[in-house]
């Protein structure tokens, strides 16, 4: 039924997103979704709450600091941006029809996506600043926290609004690598080394 939901938002957003559609998609009789939820709003939440729980799992390669641990600052940087754009790229249709919704009709939504993000910047967070002694500012803690900031931004705009805020040369491998380079060059004040 999960899965159902997950599916039907992610091609048609919330109007595609019925009780009805669902229970067809998932081959169930109303009745066995309202003995376990009482609306589609809050169908939608246990949705939401399966799809991050799957998401969150390809997140877990940011928990692995073993693999982090030994890189220079230079390919730690790349390589946790280009993770982090791979996984949100995989999961951009759910997300576009997430960035419909409206705060104020889907507060406990709006809730979660904002923990949630908190939690994904407080972990890149800790793994950039193993780069720590490398990054030329005052204030490296700032520093990270402030490109995370603007990098996971520009990959959730691009995600949301798709190439029209992108230059048209780009692909989504060159948009991402570009992103990857603009953080290098923020956080370490060099020339990024060529891949």
């Amino acid at each position: 039924m999960l899965e159902a939901g997950a599916s039907l938002f992610e091609e048609g957003g919330y109007e595609a997103f019925t009780i009805a559609a669902v229970c067809e998609r998932a081959k169930v009789a109303p009745r066995a979704i309202y003995d376990r939820t009482p609306s589609k709003d809050a169908l939608l939440v246990a949705v939401y709450e399966y799809w991050v729980n799957r998401v969150w799992e390809e997140m877990r390669i940011f928990d692995d600091e073993e693999q982090w641990i030994g890189l220079d600052g230079p390919e730690l940087v790349t390589r946790l941006f280009t993770e982090l754009g791979s996984i949100l790229r995989r999961h951009e249709s759910f997300t576009r029809s997430l960035m419909t919704l409206s705060p104020t009709t889907h507060d406990r939504i709006y809730r979660r996506v904002q923990w949630y993000n908190r939690q994904l910047i407080d972990r890149l967070t800790n793994l950039l600043l193993l780069a720590k002694p490398q990054i030329a500012h005052s204030d490296p803690e700032t520093a990270v926290q402030m490109c995370l900031i603007a990098v996971y931004s520009a990959l959730i705009v691009h995600v949301g609004c798709g190439a029209v805020l992108a230059p048209a040369s780009l692909d989504r491998d060159d948009f991402n690598r570009h992103l990857a380079e603009m953080a290098l060059r923020y956080l370490l004040g060099a020339e990024p080394q060529a891949a």
